[in-house]
């Protein structure tokens, strides 16, 4: 029963990396959900039922419909709560979408937007028309009609453009000042560094000076914006995340420790080790003990 399972994910899997598109009801997804790629795919769900969603640093609790945006470049796990849970779910790669020339409304949709709002309650007349958009994408895969690929990325246009009319007003705020957008630049290509997919290619921008001239600015008035906006340094917000990328990898991966440490930048598995004792209380090798 395991071996079938396993084939069954990996053929969903693959089926979904060479297709970059795959829509289901998450009645019928078995372990689906659960097993693709963060690293690759965005995800929206529309569900019925009650969970609990820890996105990036905040948590949602939700009871009822919901829809649900999953970037791939910000980490996030659910919880399900109810006993039944019902609704659709579609995965898609930035290169499906990329084809359509809406996919500025992708990238820009603060539904996908670093500090945006992933998560929509959703009434029974918005979910029924909803749930024919997911059920229509469901169909048309299968089809064998010529553009396909273009009618479920108008589908995926669609649910965003309803999305967007749902939001609150409120939410559309734009930066008004030059702290706030260049706070905002930051935080995004801060995220651009994740996740780390290969030891390869180890991370390039670590400190607030490989920012800064990145951004070109002085390092000095990227550290006063990203503070005077979030609260928080610059160096915070890069030790946050390279520590969370780290557990992840320590987590999800057979990685060596040393490798997960040059992966992350650091030439020498002692700095790793420091770095990850010195903001965690614990070094590598136990933590991921711990975990398992």
């Amino acid at each position: 029963m395991k071996e079938k399972i396993i084939r069954e994910v990996s053929k969903f899997n693959n089926e979904l990396k060479l297709q970059g598109f795959k829509a289901f009801q998450i009645e019928d997804d078995g372990s689906e959900t659960r097993t693709y790629s963060r690293k690759e795919f965005y995800k929206i769900c529309l569900t019925t039922g009650k969970s609990k969603i820890h996105y990036s640093d905040k948590t949602y609790e939700q009871e009822g419909t919901i829809l649900f945006f999953g970037n791939p470049h910000i980490p996030y796990s659910w919880e399900t709560i109810s006993t039944t849970y019902i609704g659709y779910t579609i995965l898609f790669s930035e290169e499906f979408f990329k084809n359509s020339e809406r996919s500025e409304s992708l990238q820009q949709s603060s539904f996908f937007k670093i500090g945006g709002t992933p998560v929509l309650k959703i009434t029974e007349e918005q979910r029924g028309f909803l749930n024919t958009i997911f059920h229509k994408m469901i169909a048309e895969q299968e089809s064998d009609y010529v553009f396909k690929d273009e009618l479920i990325r108008n589908y995926i246009s669609l649910i965003i453009h309803e999305s967007l009319k749902m939001e609150p007003s409120q939410n559309f705020e734009q930066n008004k000042n030059a702290s706030s957008r260049l706070a905002s630049v930051f935080l995004e290509l801060l995220e651009r560094q994740f996740p780390i997919e290969t030891t390869s290619n180890p991370l390039q921008l670590r400190t607030a000076q490989h920012y800064a001239k990145h951004l070109n600015v002085h390092v000095n008035y990227l550290n006063r914006a990203v503070k005077e906006v979030t609260g928080k340094s610059t160096t915070n917000h890069i030790t946050e995340r390279i520590i969370t990328e780290a557990k992840a990898l320590l987590q999800h991966t057979d990685w060596s420790v040393s490798e997960i440490g040059y992966a992350l930048g650091f030439d020498y598995p002692t700095y790793f080790n420091n770095f990850f004792k010195k903001n965690t209380g614990t070094n590598p090798s136990s933590f991921r003990l711990a975990e398992v």
